[in-house]
């Protein structure tokens, strides 16, 4: 019987699910967007249970697109948009509220009363990161502050954080019966709140937040023999299969692209744009705007760090085209368009719908178009 592996890709647009063999080809994949909520300006939210749904579905095309069982998936692994934060009951598995989206701006004044009780250099020292609405720290304060119950219940233990990986790696392994409450290094890294020298929930920050530890998945190495957990029976895979592998995804992307030494370097382009720089098990803390971040820990190795440039808004700029102007239908068209002109006029459009990221850090700029004339 042919083996395989399934990766899982929960992104900010849509969620994947894609069968490896054992040559690394690909067998089959399936894709399905979910919805972009808007409730007010600069507000993102995603629905939890319509990712999780939309999970189970992408997995049973993928299956049946190679048509193959659950028996023959050897091992799982997740990669996922980071810092998109999300919390429910660990008794009924319902999230409290929709998550928050990493490109959710509406923590700004948390964070700036957060530098009031701990200095931004504090906490870019600890965490290698700027005090940015980008994180899901605030994002949990937030919710704690606004959503009835959450609080009460967080202080009994009863209430969950995790970013995406953490929200599908405990329904996959049980949810109420049972599911596993873990994170890897590479996502832990983008909350402000894991001290990123000992791998660590920082006690001073979970208090300046105001955050309960009990909140907080178990931090484990990216790539792990002992794994996170299997999938049950009654599940998705109705078949226990090791989950093996969970990444960020542009952590994911780095080790796909195999930039495995120190100063190999990638750029993607997703909803977003990233560059990562491996810097190895050094440290490296940036004087120019950067984020330091957690790159991957593989079994018991050394953690491997890199530096990275966020630019929050890329392909969603065209996914704005599509669906708020209406000026394309798919993304395809906006090649074909280019090509009928020269060249851009001289006018640029900036897409700051969350702000600027790297290396400006600004939460209260907007888009803008510049350099128009009547020609």
């Amino acid at each position: 019987m042919d083996s395989y592996i399934a990766a899982i890709d929960q992104g900010t647009t849509s969620t994947r699910c894609i069968l490896f063999d054992h040559g690394g080809n690909i067998a089959a994949s399936a894709q399905r967007e979910h919805r972009q909520i808007y409730p007010q300006a600069g507000w993102v939210e995603h629905d939890a249970i319509e990712i999780w749904q939309n999970t189970q579905l992408v997995i049973h095309q993928a299956l049946s697109s190679a048509n193959v069982t659950a028996a023959s998936i050897q091992a799982i692994g997740i990669t996922n948009q980071r810092e998109t934060t999300v919390v429910w009951n660990r008794q009924t598995g319902k999230p409290y509220h929709h998550a928050l989206v990493w490109q959710d701006t509406r923590t700004e004044d948390i964070c700036t009363d957060l530098t009031d009780k701990i200095s931004a250099e504090q906490i870019r020292t600890i965490t290698g990161l700027p005090v940015a609405t980008y994180f899901s720290g605030p994002k949990i304060s937030w919710l704690l502050q606004n959503v009835e119950q959450l609080r009460a219940d967080a202080e009994q233990g009863l209430a969950l954080f995790g970013n995406m990986d953490t929200w599908l790696i405990w329904n996959l392994t049980g949810g109420i019966n049972g599911g596993q409450h873990t994170t890897d290094v590479s996502n832990a890294s983008r909350t402000m709140l894991m001290n990123l020298s000992t791998l660590q929930w920082h006690d001073d920050l979970l208090e300046a937040m105001q955050i309960p530890k009990s909140m907080l998945p178990h931090i484990r190495p990216s790539s792990d023999s002992h794994f996170y957990g299997r999938t049950v029976k009654e599940g998705v895979f109705n078949f226990e299969i090791p989950v093996c592998g969970d990444l960020g995804d542009q952590q994911a992307a780095t080790v796909g692209q195999t930039c495995f030494a120190p100063g190999d370097t990638k750029n993607t382009y997703g909803t977003g744009c990233f560059l990562i720089q491996n810097t190895g098990t050094e440290l490296v803390r940036s004087e120019h705007g950067l984020i330091t971040t957690a790159c991957y820990q593989f079994n018991s190795e050394p953690t491997v760090y890199a530096l990275e440039g966020s630019i929050a808004i890329a392909g969603a700029l065209i996914q704005w085209l599509r669906d708020n102007l209406n000026l394309i239908t798919s993304a395809a068209e906006v090649e074909e368009l280019a090509n009928t002109v020269d060249d851009n006029g001289d006018v640029y459009f900036v897409p700051a719908f969350s702000g600027l990221y790297a290396p400006y850090w600004k939460e209260n700029a907007r888009g803008v178009i510049v350099g128009l004339t009547r020609f």
